[in-house]
């Protein structure tokens, strides 16, 4: 077993005494050796947010046994909502674009880079338009045309494709359609999604000129797990940037389009280092 391979708890619970002594104490008692810790108490909640990374060389309980003692022994005790991870593991992710090449571009780079840890094993695109684009990059590119009277069956097939694939997360990299409860429901918190900060306020074909039209002083964008909701599902990260005077509506969409891929990778690399927890339809965010 590698040195560097590790596991991850990420554990979250009603606020009580003892939780941190006894998750590090399970480990202690178990050979590992913690090379990060961190947490939060939500004091409004009384809730307890926690994220425990060891190395698995040495540990003493087999790895396909570790989820079974830490919910017997731990979990239970402290009605725990959890999470096992093991960093050996890829995140498989797929991406859903339509036309914007913006996020899709930015993404690509950080991957073939190796910036970032993943497996990339196909894109899902309700147009042609970015099939070169993926193609070049040797990705399969899977198109599926749709209007009200397909949705349900092409998203039937897309799940197929994802579970075929055995994808655990899916970004919409300003992928223009809205995803039904039929598909969220397969990737609860596993489907990231990117927009601009105009909305509610611009809504809309053109938001940017709408925008620009109202005089707009700052820009900004927000990523978020995907929620029947829309656009109101749990946030993972935000930023915004200033706009002037001197700003036109072609500066406007650069700097908008540039905050939006910022954002959406910052809410990438949170959630393939499980370094995200969500309760109540926010998140707590892990450095």
């Amino acid at each position: 077993m590698s040195k560097k391979e590790s596991a991850i708890f990420l554990v979250h619970c009603p606020d009580q005494k003892g939780i941190v002594a006894t998750v590090t104490d399970f480990l202690l008692k178990n050979q590992g050796n913690i090379i990060n810790l961190d947490q939060h108490v939500d004091r409004d909640e009384d809730y307890f947010f926690m994220k425990v990374e060891w190395e698995l060389n040495g540990f003493t309980i087999p790895k396909e046994k570790i989820a079974d003692y830490f919910k017997t022994l731990i979990a239970d005790r402290y009605k725990m909502t959890w999470q096992l991870h093991f960093s050996e593991k890829k995140p498989k992710v797929a991406l859903m674009v339509s036309k914007y090449t913006h996020c899709l571009y930015d993404i690509l780079s950080r991957y073939e880079s190796g910036e970032w840890n993943i497996e990339i094993p196909l894109v899902i695109s309700n147009h042609e338009k970015l099939r070169p684009i993926v193609e070049r990059h040797n990705i399969p590119f899977h198109h599926f045309p749709i209007n009200k009277e397909n949705k349900r069956e092409q998203e039937e097939r897309e799940l197929e494709l994802l579970k075929s694939h055995k994808v655990d997360t899916v970004i919409l990299a300003r992928y223009m359609q809205i995803i039904t409860g039929y598909l969220i429901d397969q990737y609860p918190n596993q489907i990231i999604n990117i927009h601009h900060s105009s909305l509610p306020a611009f809504a809309g074909a053109d938001p940017y000129g709408s925008a620009f039209r109202r005089g707009v002083k700052f820009m900004g964008a927000t990523a978020h797990y995907v929620t029947e909701d829309l656009d109101e599902g749990p946030i993972i990260s935000q930023d915004v940037i200033s706009i002037s005077h001197r700003d036109s509506l072609k500066d406007l969409k650069r700097k908008g389009r540039n905050i939006e891929k910022i954002v959406l990778a910052d809410a990438i690399y949170a959630h393939i280092h499980h370094n995200v927890m969500t309760y109540k339809n926010k998140t707590v965010v892990f450095e």
